[in-house]
């Protein structure tokens, strides 16, 4: 099904003011999600992207990620329902040609609720396994982030499973993973307001080297840091969702900036041309009142939003969550948002624009 949405175009104006060693004054008072002058058409180009086996539907999903050859796309599910817990004979790790066409998948019987997705360079496929809250912790599940092979053979474990801490070697509800170019491994740990709100710092090997953040809303301080990005000059970009913000630093842990132009980021992607992807499945008029639901696309060199699909969803107000919690995109443009109230992954096409 082919739906024509006409989005914002390139000219948006930075919304809010950008704080930190490398912030940039705001630069018009133009509403989030407002309408912008357009030169970008997107069209939900299929509503259910991805054919799933026979008898098996899409279940919660906020991991999505490109593969290295920017056609294919990997998709984690929670196993056709809100959580893998109780579901250890299906496989939620999902490999898509650029039909939409299973090419592979794996992962049945370790993960308890995927909720982060990332691809290397290598091709490896990294999963963050947290818990759902609201429902029992399962015994021997979660609290891990795991290293696949892009054949599916587990390479590493990260965490302990089922041991939610806070130490160096343990996690409690894992959001997120990134790894930079020289192999060190960056995790967002992890949901929850009330979580450990930290970025650990790992080595290729697993090892630990350093951690920072802690519960706030002061710069390096986090409420729930919920997605990782990493742009083309190596800084670390992190979806500080419950401060509806994103906070850049160095490798280091150095704040070096402070968007709020791109809503209340529940995911985000950097292609290799420094386009950043931020999904706000959170935003309505109780929490990040004045900004809209959507994929805000813009540039991670100076911050200016250049695009924005809004959320199909019609009244966001009523709903916990809507439209994409995870996003990436193809080497055609096409936006992919992995979405956990609706339960499926919408493909947008770019027809139209610059």
């Amino acid at each position: 099904m082919q739906t024509a949405l006409t989005i914002s175009g390139r000219a948006a104006p930075l919304l809010g003011v950008l704080i930190g060693a490398f912030a940039f004054p705001a630069l018009a008072a133009q509403r989030p999600g407002a309408s912008y002058p357009a030169d970008a058409t997107y069209q939900i180009a299929d509503e259910a992207w991805g054919e799933l086996p026979t008898g098996r539907v899409w279940g919660a999903t906020s991991a999505v990620h490109v593969a290295p050859d920017r056609m294919h796309v990997w998709v984690a599910d929670r196993c056709g329902q809100t959580t893998c817990v109780g579901r250890s004979d299906v496989d939620p790790v999902l490999l898509f040609d650029p039909e939409g066409r299973l090419v592979r998948s794996f992962g049945k019987g370790l993960f308890a609720w995927p909720h982060g997705l990332h691809v290397d360079r290598e091709g490896n496929v990294w999963v963050a396994d947290a818990t759902s809250a609201g429902q029992a912790e399962p015994a021997g599940l979660g609290h891990v982030v795991y290293k696949f092979s892009p054949e599916g053979r587990l390479l590493m474990t990260l965490g302990q499973k089922g041991g939610a801490g806070r130490g160096p070697n343990t996690f409690r509800k894992p959001t997120g993973v990134v790894v930079a170019p020289n192999g060190d491994i960056f995790i967002a740990d992890g949901h929850g307001d009330d979580g450990n709100n930290r970025i650990v710092k790992l080595a290729s090997d697993g090892r630990f080297l350093k951690e920072w953040g802690s519960t706030g809303s002061g710069a390096g301080e986090f409420r729930e840091p919920h997605a990782l990005a990493m742009d083309s000059r190596g800084r670390l970009f992190v979806g500080d969702r419950g401060n509806h913000r994103i906070q850049i630093f160095d490798q280091e842990g150095t704040h070096l900036a402070t968007w709020t132009q791109f809503g209340s980021p529940s995911g985000l992607y950097i292609d290799g041309n420094d386009v950043l992807y931020a999904a706000d499945s959170d935003s309505n008029a109780r929490r990040n009142p004045g900004w809209r639901r959507g994929i805000y696309i813009g540039s991670a060199r100076d911050g200016w939003v250049t695009a924005f699909i809004p959320d199909p969803e019609p009244n966001p107000d009523a709903l916990v969550t809507s439209g994409a919690e995870g996003v990436t995109a193809d080497g055609l443009g096409n936006v992919y948002g992995a979405e956990v109230g609706p339960r499926t992954v919408k493909k947008y096409q770019k027809v139209g624009g610059s």
